[in-house]
């Protein structure tokens, strides 16, 4: 379960090697502090196990789900993994914009400023993910 919030085996492991948590803020403290901790190599498997999240077919309409394939494929031609943005917070409507705005927007990037941003990405995504196992109805 762990794996499915994170792809790397060694953040999965640091955050299962502290259990038991008292509280979700706790653990999520533990997941942030092993995701600090990942090295390059590390991020490159965790990144390796993110996909683009599709659109749901309502959002955005042709226009944007076309835009968005496009995107996504120079994307991972210009830096070799998938685009991960995290959407929590976001009003499911503003799903396909918010991410066509921060696909462009990276896009200009440096490899190493782009895996920053995607490493922290990655933290935020874990969270919401570890959030939602831990409290999936909310």
């Amino acid at each position: 379960m762990l794996l499915d919030c994170c792809a790397s085996g060694r953040w999965a492991r640091r955050v299962a090697d502290h259990r038991p948590y008292r509280d979700l803020g706790t653990l999520l403290a533990a997941a942030d502090e092993a995701a600090y901790d990942l090295n390059a190599s590390d991020l490159t498997e965790a990144l390796a196990g993110e996909c683009a999240q599709p659109l749901p077919p309502t959002s955005g309409g042709l226009a944007a789900h076309t835009a968005l394939s496009a995107a996504h494929a120079e994307y991972e031609r210009l830096f070799g993994h998938a685009f991960v943005i995290s959407l929590d917070g976001v009003d499911p409507e503003e799903h396909a914009n918010h991410v066509l705005a921060g696909i462009r927007s990276r896009l200009g990037n440096n490899v190493e400023e782009e895996r920053n941003i995607a490493a922290a990405e990655l933290r935020a995504l874990a969270r919401a993910r570890l959030s939602a196992l831990v409290h999936p109805d909310a």
